[in-house]
């Protein structure tokens, strides 16, 4: 059974700081919070279709790998992964960028399917939600501070391709 996350995020700075922020190559490292044991293993070049990204993530005395790949892209506008390899039966996770009157939105939907069918919702559903609203409430907070100091710094607004340096 597919289970959906929705998270929001406002922000006081206009869209095209928010597109750079998730192009900058360092920005997938940035935003994997510092209590879960993992690594990266192999950042993705940018953020069009086709792009990897790969993790190893500790489960107890295990590693788990974790692959996804960028399956949609809209410049300036929205990326989609999916996840090849991990801990879900399904993950696919759209990052949708818009101008509001204020600056813009962050809107972050993932679509996810726990292992072992209703026997994984039942034993593993609720603490899965919980280390997912933790996961992203990091997040947004990592996407705030960052969009904040780069429009503090008066850093350029790019219009380049997803992986370019800012």
């Amino acid at each position: 059974m597919t289970e959906r996350l929705v998270r929001v995020l406002e922000l006081p700075v206009p869209v095209e700081v928010l597109w750079a922020f998730h192009e900058r190559p360092d920005a997938f490292a940035l935003l994997q919070p510092p209590w879960e044991a993992s690594e990266v293993i192999a950042l993705p070049k940018s953020l069009e279709v086709g792009a990897r990204a790969v993790l190893g993530a500790k489960l107890g005395p295990l590693t788990l790998r974790i692959e996804a790949e960028h399956v949609a892209y809209e410049q300036g506008r929205s990326f989609t992964d999916t996840m090849l390899r991990g801990p879900f039966r399904s993950w696919v996770h759209e990052h949708l960028c818009e101008p509001t009157a204020t600056g813009s939105r962050l809107v972050d939907t993932v679509d996810y399917e726990l292992p072992f069918g209703a026997l994984g919702k039942l034993f593993g559903g609720a603490m899965v939600r919980r280390r997912l609203d933790r996961l992203f409430t990091y997040r947004h907070e990592v996407t705030l501070r960052e969009c904040l100091a780069a429009v503090a710094e008066g850093r350029p607004r790019r219009g380049g391709r997803g992986g370019e340096a800012a």
